[in-house]
This record gives structure tokens, sequence and C-alpha cells, in this order.
């Protein structure tokens, strides 16, 4: 028998909602195929089952407490830097007032631990900016096109206190 007829023919007999590929291979097997030969090497000597194991990995980020983030969130620019002060003396130094925003710049990528401890504080990242910023309850609802030192001013809360 031709292989061409062979397809047809099994594909004639599979049941209905199940596409049959060549020799009667399954899409998901086909699928299945694909996934093994874009895995790395290690990978693909695993067992069958290792898409299975590899979800019960544990999560390695750092456990945020966001009750807390959102709390945080809600602060305004004098009680954030009070907070900062307080428990991040690290960070209150790096801390810009832009406007009643506080933002957060680093030179590099910062460890994990730090991110979970800038998020806790009720910061996110802007990656358009490169900073972390807290909206000090003054919340967006969309990014603005101009740089906000210029507009509103902005000032380090060290440099201030000092």
């Amino acid at each position: 028998m031709h292989a061409a007829n062979k397809t047809d023919s099994v594909q004639k007999m599979a049941p209905l909602g199940v596409k049959q590929a060549a020799y009667g291979e399954t899409r998901a097997a086909i699928i299945k195929k694909k996934l093994m030969k874009n895995k790395i090497k290690s990978e693909a000597a695993a067992p069958a089952n290792a898409d299975q194991l590899s979800s019960n990995k544990t999560d390695s980020r750092a456990k945020i407490d966001f009750i807390r983030r959102n709390a945080n969130r809600a602060l305004n620019t004098e009680k954030l830097l009070a907070l900062l002060r307080r428990e991040t003396p690290n960070f209150f130094e790096l801390a810009e007032v832009v406007g009643k925003w506080v933002w957060i710049q680093f030179d590099g990528k910062q460890p994990v631990t730090v991110t979970a401890v800038l998020s806790e504080l009720g910061f996110h990242w802007n990656n358009k900016r490169q900073s972390w910023q807290h909206p000090c309850g003054l919340f967006r609802n969309r990014s603005v096109s101009f740089d906000p030192r210029r507009k509103y001013g902005s000032y380090f809360a060290a440099s201030k206190a000092a």
C-alpha cells in the first residue's frame, strides 16, 4: 500500500475529533516530539513524565506580602519616605521624589531579595524609565510621554532631610 493511501485510510478510521497524521500518530504525539526536539540535551534524556515532574519545582522568587504591598501603595509621599528611612535606609538614600511619586533607580540589575522588598513596599517596575516607582496614592490610568521630572520637578529625599 502506498504511504499516501495509508494515511488516508488511517484518518478515515480515526474517531471524530482526533486528527491522525502519517502512520497513525496523533497530533498530541507530534507536538510531544517537537517539544522534545526543542529541549536542551539534558532534558531530552529525561523520562516521559518530565513535564509533570518539572511543574513540581518550587518557586525561587522571594515571597511578597500582598496585603502589606496594597496598604503601602496607598501611603502618601511623606509617610512612604518615613517608612523608607525607618525600614530601609539604603533605599531612602536613593529615593528621588518626582512630583508626588517616589522613584528609586539602580545602576544594574538587583537581586531577587531587593526586588521583593521594593515590591512589598508598594513600588512597581517601570521598564520604560528603568526605575522602581511608587505612586504614593496617586494612581494613573496611562503613562505620559513627557519626562515628569521637568513638569513636576524632583529632589532626592536624603539631601532634603539632611
